[in-house]
């Protein structure tokens, strides 16, 4: 429960959560916290609702001239444990994604988001991996599916590294741009808010289709 409490708290205020860091943790050691969510959240397939897109929106904020953080240090960190990150889920996959599926234990692998995964690879082939960086939840997933048998590794850490590297690059770059308008720092929180919407949106659609696909299918 606390848990949740702090991913609602950091999606409400992240501004408020990564001033106390780098004044608690100084101006190295705060890169630590930073690393550790963007690893979790695409490395372990049991927590796909971390606050990535904000997170990388708001350290490219306070990345800028004055923030506490340093760009280049802040692009380093964060495509390392994008990269890392997709690489630990796909190993995961690899050695025990069959007796994961199989347990049913990780609720959020339904055969809906599975289906939807086998889709993109059937459709897209590797740039899954890429695309799927921009979507909440499937970008969780995908790296895991990718190493149940979709894909050799060599072809995964390819477009493993263009969608790590391009998803940081995208949200950091935009903060340290944009982060700095009066209108953005009025908003900040609410435009915190539109960044996961828009984010989770293509999924929300996809569930969305699924389900009434799934009815209509089911009434025929």
């Amino acid at each position: 429960m606390e848990f949740i409490n702090f991913i609602i708290s950091f999606l409400h205020d992240p501004r408020t959560f990564l001033a106390a860091w780098i004044v608690a943790l100084g101006p190295v050691m705060v890169y630590s916290p930073l690393f550790l969510v963007v690893f979790i959240e695409t490395g372990v397939v049991v927590f796909p609702f971390l606050p990535g897109d904000s997170l990388l929106f708001a350290s490219g904020v306070f990345s800028a001239d004055g923030g506490g953080l340093n760009l280049i240090a802040t692009l380093l960190v964060f495509y390392a444990a994008a990269i890392l990150g997709n690489t630990s889920n796909y190993w995961i996959a690899r050695f025990f994604g069959k007796r994961i599926i199989d347990s049913g234990k990780v609720k959020a692998l339904t055969p809906e988001r599975m289906a939807k995964l086998d889709y993109f690879f059937d459709k897209y082939g590797g740039l899954t991996i890429v695309i799927t960086r921009f979507m909440p939840f499937f970008r969780t997933f995908a790296p895991f599916i990718a190493g149940t048998g979709h894909m050799n590794f060599g072809k995964f850490t390819l477009f493993n590294v263009i969608g790590g590297v391009s998803w940081v690059s995208l949200f950091v770059l935009v903060g340290y741009f944009f982060g700095g308008v009066p209108f953005v720092q009025d908003h900040f929180e609410v435009i915190v808010l539109g960044i996961v919407a828009v984010s989770v949106a293509p999924a929300v659609i996809g569930a969305v289709k699924g389900a009434l696909s799934a009815r209509k299918n089911k009434s025929e």
